[in-house]
């Protein structure tokens, strides 16, 4: 099949577009780095996200069988907003449609919910809602925190726990989250892609942590003793601020800490990827952690490649 995938040159993006291309499929890209570094070299085309211009959008996507879509932002910013990522990925899904679009397969989060204060889950629950009614096949798949060499989160608590002798947590940390392997999530994506059933799948990982035992789990890898001690979340984010602003970074937000906190990274489900992250972890130890990895210098710099850590 001919397959587009949003985001080929970045993170999940990247690792879905491998594996269509591993099944023998014709792989182009929408992104908003068309001159990043192609891992791919002639393998993937690259195509500017004509959000602003539908028409050309749709005439991007002519002859495409299936979309997989990755696109989001993390977090709201001055350059970029959860509401301006809702618009634009509606209008990618009737792009999709009008260019006769078969089937597309969509990158959410757990636990969306429409009535949510916080944007994040309320943009990912509006965009499934539009998606389920738009009378194209659908799968939407729901991870909650990746992992994988060019990871955020986990190789920054790796980096923090290197640097520094106290990890604060926010609260008691008992709240849960199910990392799944990023590859595992692209495994998923491209079988699905190839389906034709209406599916919303959890895409969680086989292991289950509290975010304090996430920290441990990661300092007892690295052989490192640690104190990890609660801090009330506002303390907690206001020293991440401070922090961010040492290493050019939002570490994390205040709607962040709360969807943490609310339990939205964990559900009820079966596991739908196989790797353990406490395994990777310990392939992977050597380099976790030995750089920060900054979400604000992937979003302003749309050049330079992925850095794996």
């Amino acid at each position: 099949m001919r397959i587009a995938v949003t985001g080929a040159f970045g993170y999940s993006g990247r690792y879905i577009a491998s594996r269509l291309l591993d099944a023998g499929h014709t792989v182009i890209t929408l992104t908003n780095s068309p001159a990043r570094t192609n891992p791919f070299g002639n393998h993937v085309q690259p195509f500017p996200m004509h959000f602003e211009q539908p028409a050309l959008l749709s005439a991007t996507l002519s002859g495409v069988d299936v979309l997989v879509n990755t696109y989001w932002v993390r977090f709201n910013h001055r350059l970029f907003t959860h509401q301006t990522a809702v618009a634009n990925s509606k209008t990618l899904f009737h792009a999709a449609k009008n260019a006769g679009v078969k089937r597309i397969v969509h990158v959410s989060i757990t636990n969306p919910d429409i009535h949510s204060e916080l944007s994040y889950f309320r943009g990912k629950a509006e965009l499934e809602s539009e998606l389920t009614s738009l009378g194209v096949s659908y799968c939407i798949l729901r991870p909650a925190v990746l992992f994988g060499k060019e990871d955020v989160l986990v190789n920054n608590i790796a980096w923090s726990l290197r640097h520094f002798p106290v990890f604060g947590v926010f609260g008691n940390g008992q709240y849960k989250l199910q990392p799944i392997y990023v590859d595992d999530l692209a495994a998923a994506a491209a079988e699905k892609a190839a389906g034709n059933r209406d599916e919303i799948i959890n895409a969680i990982g086989p292991e289950t942590f509290t975010y304090r035992g996430l920290v441990q789990a990661v300092a007892r890898c690295l052989g490192l003793k640690r104190l990890i001690v609660g801090v009330p979340p506002s303390l907690g984010y206001w020293a991440a601020r401070i922090m961010g602003l040492l290493v050019g970074d939002v570490i994390i937000t205040r709607e962040e800490i709360q969807g943490l906190m609310e339990g939205r990274l964990d559900v009820d489900a079966p596991p739908l990827g196989a790797t353990r992250l406490t395994e990777w972890m310990e392939v992977h130890k050597e380099t976790l952690g030995r750089h920060y990895t900054s979400e604000m210098a992937r979003r302003l710099d749309r050049i330079s490649e992925y850095r794996s850590n």
